[in-house]
């Protein structure tokens, strides 16, 4: 039987931590337990080449704290270094993550947890950066060239390099190299605890269908929401939404984050919302797709405008930056007839799309020359269209159009466009269908700063954290782009660290 360095009993079958979930937060647990000498294995649900939960499915973004291009100088690759002198990049602090986090779920987020994922922000990047994770600032999606300059806009710049395939790709590799054991195509079935309550690991299925039974000191759950489940989108998120189309892991179906309220854990934040965005609409409805994962996102339409099947448009496509609305708008969607909606550009604004989800061979797109034309070829009202962009049309403001900022040239309708109004009037014009992707479940457990799992009566169940999307609490409505790959990175770390201090 093993043993951690400071000498405690390890699990009966030699491991210390057991982590359930390889995504982001489940690989910072254990490279944190890890580096404090306990022997962890790693349960990921997915068979080798199906892995590395919601994580590989992202851009690989995340949110951080940092004192503008010179203080994330050390750790980006080459290519951004040669940038930053053409780089404009704003300090973006702690309490500006703060500030977004709150404004964004309109004061519905929790303020000790904000606080946590915040603060910590900033060395979670160094720290993964000492994993080998590389970064890099993300130009092509997060900015624009205005006169001559890279201006960063939303306060997210800082992307793994490949996305979430590298950070996936480069997560595994620290993980092999540093001795921990990942088991694959193992699906967990139980949270053990023993007589007192205390978790002492889990059973699980193994790819050959054969049942095992882990034991160790600390269990840490990262196993994702229930995104991928229809009967609880259904039955948390409300009918309809059993429509939605998977955006990332077909396998985050919600049975862990139910086995952890079943041993007394408490529910916490907004159960009744999640991340959903605009997503062709002709993509996978299941999910799973590896090779374009997050290409399948449609993210320009701010520049734009977005109608329903009537020719009507339903939301102020400018009220902020991409960054701050994205995350809600899949569900204004979900409302529209059939789900779906219709991103329309024309000639002018065409070029200004983003080329790795406009540009490739997933996308689905309807070129015409008129917009009645359009209006056919996508099933739209043709009588409403016009009359939208009509009205639409004439009521843009004077002022300077300026994608990189926000512009003001708003257009007086209802609903406004408060920024980036632009006339659809020159042709060929340009239309994408979309329908309501989900990304993440809101609601989840509840944990402390250690990320201990916390009953109702705010006590902590001994031996058991978590960390990732199965933790609640943190958004409700909406979500600053490239804040869950922060969360779970700052809050697995912080599991995996008290993981491996666990008394037996």
């Amino acid at each position: 039987m093993s043993s951690t360095r400071n000498g405690t009993e390890a699990g009966a079958d030699g491991y210390d931590v057991v982590v359930v979930g390889g995504g982001n937060a489940g690989f910072c647990a254990a490279h944190a337990a890890r580096e404090q000498g306990a022997r962890v294995l790693l349960l990921e649900k997915g068979a080798k080449g199906e892995d590395g939960g919601n994580s590989y499915y992202t851009a690989g973004a995340f949110r951080v704290a940092h004192g503008g291009p010179d203080d994330l100088a050390d750790i980006v690759d080459d290519e951004t270094r040669s940038l930053l002198p053409t780089t404009d990049l704003a300090p973006y602090t702690a309490a500006d993550f703060a500030a977004d986090m709150v404004r964004i779920t309109e004061q519905r987020c929790d303020p000790a947890m904000t606080a946590v994922v915040t603060g910590d922000s900033a060395a979670a990047a160094r720290w993964l950066h000492g994993k080998g994770v590389r970064w890099r600032l993300m130009y092509e999606r997060q900015s624009y060239v205005s006169q001559g300059r890279h201006v960063f806009f939303g306060g997210l710049a800082l992307g793994v390099v490949d996305g979430g395939k590298g950070l996936i790709e480069q997560h595994t590799r620290a993980a092999e190299d540093s001795g921990i054991e990942i088991r694959y195509g193992a699906t967990v079935e139980e949270i053990v605890r023993d007589p007192d309550g205390a978790v002492r690991g889990v059973a699980y299925t193994g790819p050959d269908g054969r049942p095992h039974r882990v034991t160790a000191r600390a269990t840490v759950l990262a196993a994702g929401g229930f995104e991928a489940n229809p009967e609880l989108r259904r039955r948390h998120l409300g009918a309809g939404w059993e429509n939605a189309v998977v955006r990332g892991n077909p396998l985050n179906t919600g049975e862990v984050l139910e086995m952890a309220l079943g041993v007394g854990a408490a529910g916490h934040g907004d159960w009744s919302s999640c991340h959903s965005v605009a997503w062709d609409s002709g993509a996978p409805v299941g999910g799973g797709d590896r090779v374009y994962t997050n290409q399948h996102t449609r993210q320009s339409y701010p520049i734009g405008v977005v109608v329903d099947t009537d020719g009507r448009r339903f939301l102020d496509e400018g009220a902020d930056y991409r960054n701050y609305t994205y995350a809600k708008y899949g569900k204004e969607i979900l409302r529209r007839p059939g789900g779906r909606a219709f991103q329309l550009f024309d000639a002018k604004t065409r070029p200004l799309l983003r080329p790795q989800e406009y540009d490739t061979d997933s996308v689905t797109e309807v070129v015409a020359d008129t917009v009645a034309e359009l209006a056919a070829r996508l099933g739209v009202d043709p009588d409403g269209l016009a009359a939208t962009l009509d009205g639409f049309n004439a009521a843009i403001v004077d002022a300077p159009f300026d994608p990189a900022v926000k512009d003001g040239r708003a257009a007086r309708v209802d609903p406004p466009k408060s920024n980036w109004a632009q006339p659809i009037d020159t042709a060929p014009f340009y239309g994408y269908p979309v329908s309501c992707g989900i990304t993440f479940t809101f609601g989840g457990v509840h944990v402390d700063g250690d990320a201990r799992v916390l009953t109702e009566s705010g006590a902590p169940i001994p031996g058991l954290f978590a960390a990732g999307e199965l933790v609640g609490g943190l958004f409700s409505g909406n979500y600053p782009g490239g804040s869950g790959l922060t969360a779970g990175a700052v809050y697995g770390r912080r599991a995996g660290t008290a993981a491996a201090s666990q008394e037996p």
